[in-house]
């Protein structure tokens, strides 16, 4: 294991999880790797929760994204966390932070290393970061998710390494870490294609910064893949043939332009129905690979794929990892203030395929809030894609919980993407192309092909009284919510 260490002089770091966790102090702030799950502390933080239940301290947690091993549930349960950011799926953590216990920052993915390095949040203290190796320079090599862990190990004052041998040596060379200039000193970022690459291979690191060194050996958690319903896959089939009339209209090609799809059943319906398709030499712009990711790689159809990280299944993961010649060439791993950047989305031309919880009648979408107030997950990149896209498209079902919940309502009960930043909207009903169309037209087109017929007709009646009344976008305030409160009263948004 200590020839995972290339800088002998960083040896002497070696130390247990135990003594390790001792250096995080309360109030401190915290920049641990993790994107999705991939990548994340396996041993310090959850170490951390177990210190917080004999001595009560809180701390404030950032991260790329989402934690593994129920990790964020732990430390929350422990009352480890004051507060959080930018991105979590925990249910644990989820309820103390809709209870007020835990304060959240629900933050565009790209957006916080760029706070962290223009002084707009507090300095990290401590950064975690797991590692496949440290090379002779004290540079160190990430695992399956690069995330924040450039800027936390640029920017903390400690660095505790956690070394995970699960990861073999060879993933060096998979990443691409790049740093822009702060302002106002800031370059173009050169990538002008999804394969470019144009950063090192490692991550830089002072070598007198790192405090601790432990040792793990366990994997990231699994991806949940849920194998498409019928509702995903009529989703996957609206949107496909949306693409092949855009190809026939001349707008694509059968090459398309680069795919961002977010994460889940939805996203993996989609992407495994261009296996099905005339579509080829496909390419991925995107923040997560996942199973589909590699399967349309071994089906000939995806040639390339960037992100900044790989959540998989135990299955794909054994696939690739244990195979990584076979895919080294054909996909890359970047920082996420690059692999979300707003300039390079628009640059690239991206197709963002992302989840609403629920649109309205003129296209506003809620990502992130049930019922207006409790958080689901949180915004995740999917802001960073949708106002800066190519196309910006999002889907949902049209309705759920045995028909009770309509996901297409007058008003939404919380905005993440406005109107203007949504092209098309797609549900197992149909797909509302919405490009160049004026509110009123937006929400015709939206009723006629997105709304579950349980609840068309109410819908259609809201929205020619709400006409009769006026106003460029028409609504009738007084009943605007009153599908959520009906919900809440009856357990039904029906009539």
């Amino acid at each position: 294991m200590m020839d995972r260490i290339r800088l002998e002089r960083l040896k002497e770091k070696v130390t247990t999880a135990e003594e390790a966790v001792k250096l995080i102090e309360d109030g401190m702030v915290v920049g641990s790797s993790g994107f999705t799950k991939a990548g994340d502390s396996k041993v310090i933080l959850p170490a951390l929760a177990e210190r917080a239940k004999k001595e009560p301290l809180k701390i404030t947690l950032m991260t790329g994204a989402s934690l593994g091993h129920g990790t964020d549930g732990k430390l929350a349960e422990a009352g480890a966390l004051k507060k959080r950011m930018p991105f979590q799926v925990d249910p644990v953590l989820r309820k103390k932070i809709n209870s007020g216990e835990v304060l959240f920052i629900d933050q565009h993915l790209s957006e916080s290393a760029e706070l962290l390095h223009n002084k707009n949040l507090p300095d990290v203290d401590v950064a975690v970061i797991e590692v496949a190796f440290i090379d002779r320079d004290g540079s160190i090599v990430p695992t399956t998710s690069v995330g924040n862990s450039v800027t936390f190990a640029a920017l903390a004052k400690k660095v505790i390494l956690e070394i995970n041998t699960s990861v073999h040596e060879d993933v060096y060379g998979i990443h691409d870490i790049y740093q822009a200039e702060n302002y106002p000193h800031r370059n173009v970022i050169p990538i002008v294609a999804p394969w470019n690459k144009i950063g090192r291979k490692t991550i830089p690191l002072d070598p007198n910064k790192v405090a601790a060194i432990v040792f793990t050996n366990e994997h990231d958690s699994p991806a949940d893949i849920a194998p498409p319903d019928e509702k995903t896959t009529n989703i996957a089939q609206h949107i496909l043939r949306f693409f092949e009339e855009e190809v026939r209209l001349g707008h694509l090609t059968d090459r398309l332009l680069p795919i961002q799809a977010g994460i889940g059943k939805v996203a993996n319906a989609v992407l495994m129905g261009f296996k099905h398709s005339n579509f080829y030499d496909l390419t991925m712009f995107s923040e997560v690979l996942q199973d589909s990711t590699f399967d349309l790689m071994d089906a000939g159809i995806l040639s390339f794929a960037s992100a900044s990280s790989v959540t998989v299944s135990k299955e794909c993961y054994d696939r690739v990892f244990n195979n990584l010649q076979r895919y080294r060439d054909k996909f890359v791993l970047r920082p996420q203030n690059i692999s979300n950047t707003p300039g390079l989305i628009r640059r690239l031309g991206i197709i963002a395929i992302n989840t609403a919880i629920e649109f309205d009648i003129y296209g506003n979408v809620n990502s992130t809030h049930i019922g207006g107030t409790k958080i689901m997950n949180g915004i995740g990149g999917s802001g960073d894609f949708a106002r800066n896209a190519y196309l910006s498209i999002f889907v949902t079902q049209a309705a759920s919980k045995e028909n009770n919940i309509s996901h297409i309502l007058p008003m939404v009960s919380h905005t993440d993407h406005t109107e203007h930043d949504v092209d098309i909207l797609v549900t197992d009903i149909g797909l509302a192309d919405l490009r160049g169309l004026a509110p009123r037209e937006r929400a015709q087109k939206i009723i006629d092909n997105c709304v579950h017929p349980d609840y068309k007709e109410e819908l259609q009646s809201y929205f020619d009284r709400a006409c009769e009344r006026g106003g460029h976008t028409p609504h009738l305030l007084e009943e605007a919510f009153s599908w959520h409160i009906r919900f809440n009263e009856t357990g039904s948004m029906k009539k």
